[in-house]
């Protein structure tokens, strides 16, 4: 279905390709929760800090469960070190918490939060893209996904006291492509899970 110049034909199949294409749900649905906060926060651009941090929060913490939950999923003992998934979903859950229990560390530094958490992940995501293309040979989604991810952190790192709507819509529009990516990528691993039966 989604060919554009890129095969799966070569697909390994083993234990760690099967685990991979079996769950392929996971991702999907990380990258629906993304594609959905991209699309609230493009549709009612918050006007306070406070409600757009509130969702931010919620966002990172949906994203953080999930993708802990893909990496013990995933895990396979022979092959696979997934402690750096289980970091990326620890990181979400953590600045959920900043965000949730300390609302005003995070509107003072709400910038800067974000930034650090989106190059953190874009680069633990970078890694496990690179991993996953061991055995999904053409898979580059995750890979995209993290490298947004990494420059839409160095751009608010840069510019931490940007306006409120400029840190919305970047981070709307990070969520939004890298949604799509994940959800793009969780349809390949399902027809790749269809070959391997």
């Amino acid at each position: 279905m989604y060919t554009a110049g890129i095969m799966v034909e070569s697909m390994v199949p083993g234990p760690v390709a099967r685990a991979i294409t079996a769950n392929w749900w996971v991702l999907l649905l990380r990258g629906l929760v993304a594609l959905a906060f991209g699309i609230v926060a493009f549709a009612y651009p918050f006007s306070a800090v406070g409600a757009f941090i509130i969702v931010f929060g919620a966002f990172a913490f949906a994203d953080g469960v999930l993708t802990i939950f893909q990496a013990f999923r995933f895990a396979h003992p022979e092959r696979w070190s997934w402690w750096y998934v289980i970091l990326q979903g620890l990181a979400g859950i953590a600045i959920a918490a900043v965000v949730f229990f300390y609302p005003g560390l995070a509107a003072a530094t709400f910038g800067v939060l974000i930034a650090l958490w989106a190059i953190f992940t874009g680069v633990l995501e970078i890694g496990a893209g690179l991993r996953l293309r061991r055995d999904v040979a053409g898979e580059i989604f995750l890979i995209v996904a993290g490298a947004l991810s990494v420059v839409v952190g160095a751009v608010l790192f840069y510019y931490p006291l940007g306006a409120t709507l400029a840190f919305v819509y970047v981070v709307a529009a990070y969520a939004v492509v890298a949604g799509i990516a994940l959800i793009v990528l969780a349809f390949r691993l399902r027809a790749a899970a269809k070959r391997l039966g």
